[in-house]
């Protein structure tokens, strides 16, 4: 199965879900600041790079894992994906689409456009990073979700 967690600008929510769910990040306490600036792709997205799936890794279920940024169309997006897979004579259950974006606050998405958008990492990186701090624990609630619904299958 592939897993792909969804968010808007493929830097920061997603990336971290996709983190925890492979292990790069801890399950079982708050991560330091450091540990998410040295995630793969943490704050580097580029534009022209929202909508190509960024690969995390594989989980304990050996379920290839994703990060991806669709802007404001990820139900959109993530209608179209599973369409596709239909019309294509794939079984839509082979794919799961996890919108991560509401498990960030304020000062994530205040920190991510001033990092993305306006290029001044300086003063937004930090932000993205102690907003998900703050936020951690619906990260951890997204990603084991997933991971019940994935033993579930098993």
């Amino acid at each position: 199965m592939i897993i792909a967690y969804v968010c808007y600008g493929s830097a920061h929510s997603s990336i971290v879900a996709a983190a925890i769910h492979v292990g790069f990040l801890p399950n079982d306490r708050i991560p330091a600041f450091e540990e998410f600036l040295s995630l793969p792709h943490y704050d580097m997205t580029e534009g022209n790079q929202i909508g190509i799936p960024f690969y995390m890794g594989v989980d304990e279920f050996n379920n290839d894992v994703y990060a991806i940024g669709a802007k404001s169309g990820r139900k959109i997006m993530m209608k179209a994906v599973k369409s596709f897979l239909r019309e294509s004579g794939i079984h839509e259950e082979k794919i799961m689409l996890i919108d991560t974006l509401p498990a960030i606050g304020l000062m994530t998405k205040f920190g991510g456009m001033t990092s993305r958008r306006f290029k001044m990492i300086s003063i937004g990186r930090p932000f993205t990073v102690y907003g998900i701090i703050k936020k951690y624990k619906n990260f951890l609630d997204i990603v084991n979700s997933v991971k019940s619904r994935l033993k579930e299958l098993d």
